[in-house]
């Protein structure tokens, strides 16, 4: 079985993220290939666009919340997520009860005399007017249980058991809109697929994400139950071991560009999945320097891998390197530091 260097995953994952060359493809299709963007900080897909697609304009990403034809909703590890609406109907079904198992396992103790069936009736039946509701406004219509702090009633609510989008301007350009939320399917006006997404949920995992492990399709998701639809691929898909000894499956024709391929400088946004994205970061951050991803720091790659960090301050983006850097590298740096300010200020 061919083993992959660890580089040769990093150019095979900045090509499937979009990160090795900006593409010319249509917003709508780049969300959708991406399998959603992270968004719980609900400027951050902006920026990770930007990053990938020749010539993004924002108001693209904003009038497709507007049209209906992307939203925000908890999915992938309860997390909200910017996902196309044609993912979203045929994923929510086989999230469920990984949504309600996380929830429950932070808060079994204040949950232990909630019929969650009740409470999910009761909240389904108050969101049916179509009317946008904020997380209080709904626990607050639905609280029969007022030994249970709202809070936690409410996430149970809006994260796990009623499906809901939180509707524009939340997530607009530049928005500063708070969380209302809509029922999925009164948002979108089509049901809920309730058919097996394993394999679809797989194989557009490995598009955007391979080669990679099982344990990284369970990172990324959330979910434990895909060994039945991984089993059920493997007769299409290919097998490679990573330096650790672990098999990586992948799509037979996806791209696995050469390990020398040249990787520009990258900025990428909070919480971007092309690094939660896997069980086994190695390929693109340090082990020493792995808890930036879930610490919401924006970093910067430099040849494909994370070399520093930035934030905006007043007009200016400032880089604060976690590596030596060459010269050139500084250089190729601050050149696109400042094509990132122009864009964000």
């Amino acid at each position: 079985m061919t083993v992959l260097s660890q580089r040769a995953l990093n150019r095979a994952t900045l090509a499937r993220q979009l990160l090795l060359d900006r593409v010319d493809l249509p917003v709508l299709d780049a969300v959708g290939h991406l399998c959603g963007l992270q968004a719980q900080e609900p400027q951050e897909p902006f920026i990770g666009l930007w990053s990938r697609l020749q010539g993004f304009s924002p108001s693209t990403l904003s009038d497709l919340l507007v049209q209906r034809q992307v939203v925000r909703t908890h999915l992938m590890r309860r997390t909200v997520h910017l996902l196309t609406a044609d993912d979203v109907l045929g994923w929510r079904s086989r999230h469920d009860f990984m949504l309600r198992q996380r929830v429950l396992s932070t808060y079994r103790r204040e949950l232990a005399g909630v019929d969650l069936d009740e409470l999910f009736a009761a909240g389904h039946a108050v969101m049916a007017d179509g009317e946008p509701r904020t997380m209080a406004e709904l626990v607050q219509a639905t609280n029969r249980w007022p030994e249970v702090p709202p809070r936690v009633l409410g996430e149970l609510l809006i994260a796990a058991l009623v499906p809901v989008v939180q509707i524009p301007p939340r997530g607009l350009w530049r928005g500063k809109g708070g969380v209302r939320n809509v029922l999925l399917t009164s948002w979108l006006g089509r049901p809920l697929d309730p058919a097996d997404a394993g394999p679809a949920l797989v194989r557009r995992y490995l598009a955007a994400f391979g080669p990679a492990a099982t344990a990284d399709i369970r990172a990324w998701s959330g979910l434990a139950g895909l060994p039945a639809a991984v089993a059920a691929l493997r007769p299409e898909l290919v097998s490679f071991r990573d330096e650790r000894g672990r098999e990586l499956l992948d799509l037979p024709d996806a791209p696995r560009p050469s390990p020398d391929t040249p990787a520009p400088v990258r900025f990428l946004p909070a919480f971007d999945n092309a690094l939660l994205g896997y069980d086994d970061r190695t390929r693109i951050v340090d082990d020493a320097h792995r808890l930036v991803s879930v610490a919401g720091t924006r970093v910067v790659l430099v040849d494909g891998r994370v070399s520093a960090t930035w934030s905006l301050s007043a007009d200016a983006v400032a880089v604060t390197p976690l590596r030596p850097l060459t010269r050139a590298e500084r250089t190729a740096v601050a050149e696109e530091a400042d094509r990132l300010a122009a864009f964000l200020t």
